[in-house]
């Protein structure tokens, strides 16, 4: 058993210039849920241990945490912290970025069989992040990720848990791998990075699209254009922490307490009642993940 109150790996500090936590924003009256964080990585000047991630969280009302694994240590990690702590659930796979180097060391089926064992723990309520990335890895890693991505698809559906997909550069491949195979009944686009007409194909299949604090930046208008497309039914929200902090704090550690940033903006584009969106959020969190505490 792993033990959640340390760290698995620390983010690289070379080339950052602010490593300080940003200051707390205002408490969300209605709370809501960080659908997808790595609180397994230690970040900024000083980082915060998972118990002070939950508590900051809590402060401003966002009322627990997806913990989402990547490889054999980050999952058990996650299904740990899920098992120890009532507002964290647990989402276990092998990153698609990883899977080439696992399948190189002859160990991808090994390390699949790894994954199954842990989502079959009652606080793992996902498989993911599992898919496909085209940006970081070449030619040589693709067909590994392929056979990782259709195994993980198949572990989602065998212990009926949800599916968190990372996508990056390969939005069509995504598309069509789970039209060949079958998406899972709750199939989730962890940090969405589409456009309005992905959206509106993700809609038809009923697949969730979750935002993070990218979809703040001035750069990203295609997530805007996604979003004010997708019915609000299918709409979640995440950090990604410790990456891609919101604005106003663009750059520096990110965390879960931090994501009213996100859901605020999110409401101004939407021109919904803050409110509003909130329950909303939160209902669709707990229809794809169920309770967070037993």
């Amino acid at each position: 058993m792993s033990d959640p109150s340390q760290y698995v790996r620390e983010r690289s500090k070379e080339g950052r210039k602010e490593l300080r936590y940003p200051a707390a924003p205002v408490p969300l009256a209605v709370p809501v849920y960080d659908n997808h964080a790595h609180l397994e990585i230690a970040d900024g000047d000083e980082p915060l241990s998972l118990g002070e991630q939950l508590d900051r969280a809590l402060a401003v009302g966002v009322h627990g945490v997806v913990q989402a694994g990547g490889d054999i240590g980050s999952s058990r990690w996650s299904a740990d912290a899920a098992a120890s702590h009532p507002r964290v659930l647990a989402a276990v796979a092998i990153h698609p970025n990883e899977a080439p180097a696992y399948a190189e060391a002859g160990e991808l089926g090994d390390a699949i069989a790894v994954i199954d064992e842990l989502a079959a723990q009652p606080r793992v309520r996902a498989i993911g992040e599992t898919g496909l990335d085209f940006f970081r890895t070449g030619e040589e890693g693709l067909p590994a990720q392929f056979e990782s991505f259709e195994a993980h698809i198949a572990l989602a559906k065998k212990h009926a848990l949800a599916m968190q997909i990372h996508d990056r550069d390969a939005h069509d491949a995504v598309l069509e791998t789970l039209t060949r195979v079958g998406a899972p009944e709750r199939t989730v686009f962890h940090c969405f990075s589409g456009d309005a007409a992905m959206a509106l194909t993700c809609a038809e299949e009923g697949y969730y699209l979750s935002f993070a604090g990218n979809v703040t930046f001035k750069n990203a208008q295609n997530l805007r254009d996604a979003l004010k497309v997708t019915s609000r039914e299918r709409i979640l929200v995440e950090t990604d922490a410790p990456f891609l902090t919101p604005e106003p704090t663009r750059g520096r550690p990110n965390a879960p307490y931090l994501i009213p940033h996100t859901v605020r903006f999110l409401a101004r584009e939407l021109d919904v009642e803050l409110d509003e969106l909130c329950a909303q959020l939160t209902a669709n969190t707990l229809a794809v993940y169920g309770a967070f505490e037993d």
